[in-house]
């Protein structure tokens, strides 16, 4: 439906319901923080991209080039309810023009269809909304093959917005995020383990608007950690790249070998919860952070009873949020695969977490805290000290630097062969033979290749295959896997 004559496509933003009923004060706040954050990441992508703020929506105007990068951008942009694509037609000062210029962008798609006019108009003219509706409707059925109009049951609805001479005509509706624009709801520090309930529930406070933050608890396993820096860096770049956030790992295994130490193996797994907590609480002072953010779902496992939530509770005063406290897990799988994140997570290399002799799902307040008492908090107080802080937008760098996986860049320095681990269907061109195996199938697929051959992982970032050439090395013994990322 669009013009050849046309290098660049309008996109109309419609701000989240919640924005629009707000105070004058907080709606121009949250309206200039959204405006703001757009142009932090549009500039990124073209730096032609024009952007214009009125009190009722924003407006973009996008080269072609990167239409679609753009429109996925402003659909997983937070504040957004609505993005409309639209033509924009300039000195349409009457209906004969109007209604012309609609049957130049419409008439191929009405054929044999029923179809409304709908019209919205803002200015000063000789004519109303309906007046367009009517000639432009009455028009179309002369000019076109539509088979006719039909005002409640119309299979086409051709939606324009006429403002002053500006026609505005309206060709496709996509679903916004909605939620309030990030920066405008404070920060929080996220538990992130990397599997389905603390990505989602990162997902969901970046969606209300709010700087989430990472912290993960290291208990030895360097796979671990990049496979969380991953998933990190994916939610950060798809949801909430308008702002730096951190990404802190702490290193939790002289923390763990202290709880065996020190307590009684039913109440270990509590025992970790409550000093992650601490520890996170520790960190969030520090930054000038507000509140802490799990993926806990009350029942979901023996430390997530009502009653162990409040024991874990009890050692922080600091605000914590549980998104998913009543959610069951497969509305939480549905979601990780609705943004994304679930293969990250059904991927996610398991930690070796505490693994208590029959847990306590109903813990004592008393016991609880005989056992706390026996814990060496300078073991805790290290473990924060030595906590590495990188901000997510370095996480690419940082996991190349880190990693224990030599990056093959010339192929011609060996016979390789390059297993494309990407989710599209095509393999990447090279010299050396490549095969397709999504990063979901590998650890299983792997297992099926020649032992003889020298291996290659390739993806777009070199995160992803870092983290399974890892895995592959530690779980599988697997010495002729390396990484392929070109220069």
């Amino acid at each position: 439906m669009q013009i050849s004559s046309i290098d660049t496509q309008k996109f109309i933003l419609k701000f989240f319901p919640e924005i629009m009923i707000k105070g004058p004060s907080a709606k121009r706040q949250m309206i200039g923080q959204l405006y703001t954050n757009l142009i932090s990441i549009l500039e990124r992508i073209h730096l032609d991209i024009k952007i214009r703020k009125f009190s009722d929506k924003i407006e973009i105007l996008t080269p072609k080039s990167v239409l679609t990068e753009v429109r996925l951008m402003l659909m997983q942009t937070s504040g957004i309810h609505q993005v409309l694509e639209v033509l924009q037609f300039d000195d349409m000062d009457t209906i004969d023009k109007i209604k012309v210029k609609v049957g130049e962008i419409v008439s191929d798609s009405l054929k044999d269809k029923t179809f409304v006019v709908r019209a919205k108009r803002t200015g000063s003219h000789s004519f109303k909304s309906t007046d367009i509706e009517q000639i432009v409707g009455g028009y179309l059925l002369a000019h076109t093959k539509a088979k006719g109009v039909d005002l409640r049951n119309a299979e086409i609805t051709i939606k324009m917005e006429l403002i002053e001479n500006q026609l505005n005509i309206i060709t496709t509706k996509y679903k916004g995020l909605s939620g309030f624009p990030i920066g405008t709801q404070g920060d929080i520090l996220s538990l992130m383990s990397g599997g389905f309930d603390s990505t989602v529930a990162s997902y969901l406070t970046i969606k209300r608007g709010i700087k989430t933050h990472f912290v993960f608890f290291n208990l030895g396993g360097m796979a671990h950690e990049i496979g969380v820096k991953q998933v990190a860096f994916y939610l950060w770049s798809k949801f909430g790249s308008s702002h730096r956030v951190k990404f802190i790992s702490v290193p939790f295994d002289d923390v763990l070998t202290e709880i065996f130490r020190s307590s009684a193996p039913t109440y270990m797994g509590v025992i970790l919860k409550r000093l992650m907590l601490k520890a996170s609480q520790m960190i969030a002072e520090e930054l000038e952070i507000d509140a802490l953010l799990t993926g806990e779902s009350v029942a979901q496992v023996s430390s997530q009873t009502l009653r162990n939530l409040a024991l874990i509770d009890k050692v922080s005063d600091m605000l914590i949020l549980r998104p998913l406290s009543t959610m069951n897990k497969p509305e939480i799988i549905s979601i990780a695969n609705d943004i994304g994140t679930r293969y990250f997570a059904e991927n996610m290399p398991e930690y070796c977490g505490v693994i208590s002799q029959n847990p306590i799902t109903h813990g004592s307040f008393k016991r609880v805290e005989k056992e706390a008492k026996k814990f060496n908090y300078d073991v805790l107080d290290k473990a924060v000290k030595d906590a590495q802080h990188i901000f997510v937008d370095e996480i690419i760098n940082d996991v190349n630097n880190i990693a224990q996986i030599e990056v093959i860049n010339d192929l011609n320095s060996g016979d390789f062969t390059i297993i494309d681990i990407r989710t599209e269907e095509d393999c990447i061109k090279t010299s050396c033979e490549c095969i397709k195996i999504p990063f979901h199938k590998l650890k299983t697929e792997f297992d099926k290749l020649p032992k003889d051959k020298e291996y290659l992982l390739y993806c777009e970032k070199g995160i992803m295959s870092q983290l399974h050439a890892q895995y592959l090395r530690d779980a599988k013994d697997s010495k002729n896997v390396r990484v392929y990322r070109p220069i």
